[in-house]
């Protein structure tokens, strides 16, 4: 649904889409994907059916798109960072500059993390043209929420350019994050102990934050590898009745994955730039994994814009992804 709101309001084509979440335990708009709609809403001055919480048929019908100062609030725990997502690609070449104010969460299960967006996604975003800063005042954990922080998009002045990433190349840095907001601190020290073990790193690679303007209690678990061309975080997240190990366990699984290769994206890195890469037209990169959600992603592309994908198994477990115009 993301992809296909970002992409009508690039292209300007009113668009429809049915059983939405039907498999789910709740099917429907929840909060957040309702706060996503009302943005690209805003954004494209579009004409909106089924914008309710619990609605699983929407029509989205966007006239222009209209750059300047926003703000969205999720209301929930609800991904903030999946509602930028959603209106950002039109944003990025709206022709002037915006801000944007987002407020819910920012460090969620399966969802970007705002470390993710501002240490991998966005620098290579900003590779290709634009310009995007963003700024954390207030994390949000699930299940509180209450997180904020800014964006300033300035948009690129020709269009988005190239990117090509065939390999991450040297790596420069290897640092290992344990947050904690209201729970204790030894959870962060076992993480770390865990992290420490499983990828073999040093001390000084480690850090233990203790977080102390979150609206409710929460734990996550960040791994960043910064490399030549690219860097990637890798995160697992703390849930009640989840060991502080297991939580160390799942990000240092990930990590350990993309070590073993030369691969430049991870396989939810992948998953994010394959809109970017289209929209500019052209691009390629290696990943460690081409997810189904990744692959869902390319076919909805191909709906919007002429543009061939291609997919090429390397090795094991490496993959090639390339972009070019079709049309």
């Amino acid at each position: 649904m993301r992809t296909s709101l970002a992409l009508s309001l690039l292209t300007g084509k009113p668009i429809r889409i049915v059983k939405i979440r039907a498999g789910r335990k709740q099917p429907g708009l929840l909060r957040q994907h309702l706060t996503a709609v009302n943005a690209a809403a805003r954004v494209g001055s579009a004409e909106v059916t089924g914008s309710v919480i619990g609605s699983d048929d929407l029509t989205f019908a966007p006239q222009t798109i209209n750059p300047g100062q926003y703000s969205f609030a999720v209301g929930t725990a609800g991904s903030a960072t999946l509602v930028l997502q959603t209106v950002l690609p039109a944003l990025l070449l709206a022709g002037e500059p915006s801000t944007l104010t987002l407020e819910g969460g920012t460090h969620n299960p399966f969802a970007p993390p705002f470390d993710f967006l501002a240490k991998a996604f966005l620098p290579l975003i900003n590779r290709m043209g634009a310009s995007v800063t963003v700024e954390l005042e207030r994390p949000g954990f699930y299940p509180a929420g209450g997180g904020k922080f800014q964006v300033t998009i300035e948009p690129a002045a020709n269009g988005l350019r190239r990117l090509d990433l065939p390999e991450r190349g040297e790596i420069r840095a290897r640092r290992a994050r344990a947050l904690v907001a209201g729970l204790p601190v030894n959870i962060a020290e076992r993480e770390l102990v865990i992290v420490a073990r499983k990828l073999s790193w040093r001390d000084e690679w480690l850090a233990v934050e203790n977080v102390d303007n979150s609206r409710g209690p929460g734990n996550i678990v960040m791994i960043e590898i910064e490399s030549e061309h690219v860097t990637e975080v890798f995160t697992g997240f703390g849930q009640r009745g989840v060991r502080a190990e297991a939580v160390a366990e799942q990000a240092s699984k990930a990590a350990r994955q993309y070590l073993a290769t030369q691969a430049a994206a991870g396989e939810h890195l992948a998953d994010q730039l394959i809109l970017p890469l289209a929209i500019a037209g052209a691009g390629s990169f290696t990943a460690v994994r081409l997810s189904r959600h990744m692959t869902t992603n390319v076919e909805i592309v191909r709906k919007f814009i002429e543009v061939d994908i291609q997919t090429t198994m390397l090795g094991e477990r490496i993959w090639s992804v390339t972009v070019a115009s079709s049309g």
